[in-house]
């Protein structure tokens, strides 16, 4: 059950920018020009390959999208309110602050 609410929860949060969270863009990914975060965004938020290979745990906090020949990677982890500390409880939304991640490969 947890992971399940976990996944739904960063799925609310990717694909619609809805919840507690936020996203950031790393310079690398910036650097590339606007219209190539735009379309790394948009990637990001419409990639549903997931299996039990690149998603052993069920949440949907990880991913590598190709943007123009280019691999991007996006990351989600989970900090308290705060972005102080981590998370106690990725589950619950009150306690929990989502930060999406996009980078290209090299600058994970």
């Amino acid at each position: 059950m947890t992971a399940s609410r976990i996944r739904d929860l960063n799925d609310r949060f990717r694909r619609l920018g809805q919840g507690n969270g936020r996203l950031f863009v790393t310079t690398g990914v910036q650097a590339r020009g606007p219209v190539f975060v735009a379309e790394a965004i948009c990637a990001v938020r419409s990639d549903d390959s997931f299996e039990e290979t690149n998603d052993p745990y069920g949440e949907r906090d990880f991913g590598v999208v190709t943007v123009k020949g280019t691999r991007v990677f996006w990351k989600l982890d989970y900090f308290d309110p705060t972005l102080s500390a981590g998370s106690e409880d990725p589950a619950d939304e009150t306690r929990t602050c989502r930060v999406l991640t996009v980078m290209l490969a090299q600058e994970y």
